[in-house]
């Protein structure tokens, strides 16, 4: 029927009726809070890029926990901040690295929690790249003890696996739930789970960054986590912005390695891509709202030219209909606020 039988405003009058026929809901559970840790007691440090996020020593992360538990996020995913890097990223795999501290932490003293690991070496890594270097004229073989700053460098990928495999058991050892490699080396689904098998934990779930690119929209997290590469960038390992078809690829690959859950990384400038991996694969969907998203919408705010809340909840709903059923944001806990 045409106009004026048709009259599609008839279900937009009241809030009431608007939320009878809402297509798309958010809930607290859809959402995945983000914590930065770091050594130390009694840390509170907020990032000057990230109003609202703070860099938090061991205490304060589970004292985090327990306040998004309480307005209903049930997952956080941890990123750590060592004490000290080097060329093999020790404190990403060892028993008393500070995420593995932190897990430990919040596993025993907030119930029915899940606790993410983030499994990747930048943040651990002297030269504040992905994993292993090597720089010529040395045998791409054999990683460089100390890379200079130069151009003239080769992200090792297989050599890598092992760190990011040892890594992963690591975390899981210490409680974590779900492990979440997002380094980009290929195969790294594969090894991590033949490790967590070998180790038994053939019951932890990996949830891959199976697309992340190389975007503009990450440089908040890096002084966040303190995880700027020195010399170079990441368009070597991570994905050119440009590829949709490459993209399928990759997540294919991750499922077929293994992985449980896979991973879209940014979410607002790829919801194409969530919606084309919503429509192909069935397995559950995330998206990382990151932090240049998250950055922008404060920035914007706190001059007066948008209503903070309104956009903060549109943002979301965008990235839970474009198809992801988790969102990794750092707006977890305000929004979980404004839905209760």
């Amino acid at each position: 029927m045409a106009f004026p039988e048709n009259r599609l405003r008839r279900l937009r009058r009241t809030e009431t009726l608007r939320s009878l026929v809402r297509e798309t809901r958010l809930t607290p559970e859809n959402f995945v809070y983000p914590l930065f840790v770091c050594p130390g007691k009694g840390i509170r440090k907020e990032v000057r890029s990230m109003p609202g996020v703070f860099n938090l020593s061991v205490d304060e992360a589970v004292k985090e926990v327990r306040e998004t538990r309480k307005l209903g996020v049930l997952s956080v995913i941890l990123f750590g901040l060592p004490e000290s890097k080097d060329e093999v990223a020790t404190g990403a795999w060892a028993d008393d690295g500070i995420v593995q501290q932190a897990a430990r932490a919040i596993k025993s003293e907030v119930r029915d929690v899940i606790v993410m690991g983030d499994v990747c070496l930048c943040e651990y890594m002297s030269h504040g790249h992905c994993g292993i270097v090597a720089t010529a004229p040395q045998s791409l073989g054999a990683a460089a003890a100390a890379p200079p700053v130069t151009a003239d460098y080769e992200i090792l990928n297989d050599p890598s696996l092992e760190l990011l495999a040892r890594t992963s058991v690591s975390l899981a050892r210490s409680g974590v739930d779900i492990i979440a490699p997002s380094d980009m080396m290929d195969g790294r689904v594969g090894a991590i789970r033949a490790a967590l098998d070998k180790a038994g934990y053939e019951n932890t779930p990996i949830l891959s960054y199976a697309a992340k690119f190389a975007s503009g929209f990450y440089g908040p997290f890096r002084e966040a986590a303190d995880s700027t590469p020195h010399f170079g960038d990441r368009r070597s390992y991570q994905m050119d912005p440009a590829n949709m078809r490459e993209a399928m690829r990759e997540i294919a690959l991750d499922i077929e390695e293994g992985a449980d859950m896979i991973m879209v990384k940014p979410a607002l400038p790829y919801l194409d891509v969530i919606a084309a991996a919503r429509e192909r694969f069935d397995l559950p969907l995330a998206a990382y709202q990151v932090s240049g998203e998250f950055a922008m919408i404060e920035a914007a705010a706190r001059n007066n030219w948008i209503d903070r809340d309104r956009v903060m909840m549109e943002s979301l709903v965008s990235i839970r209909r474009a198809g992801a059923s988790i969102i990794l944001t750092y707006f977890a806990k305000d929004a979980a606020r404004l839905l209760a």
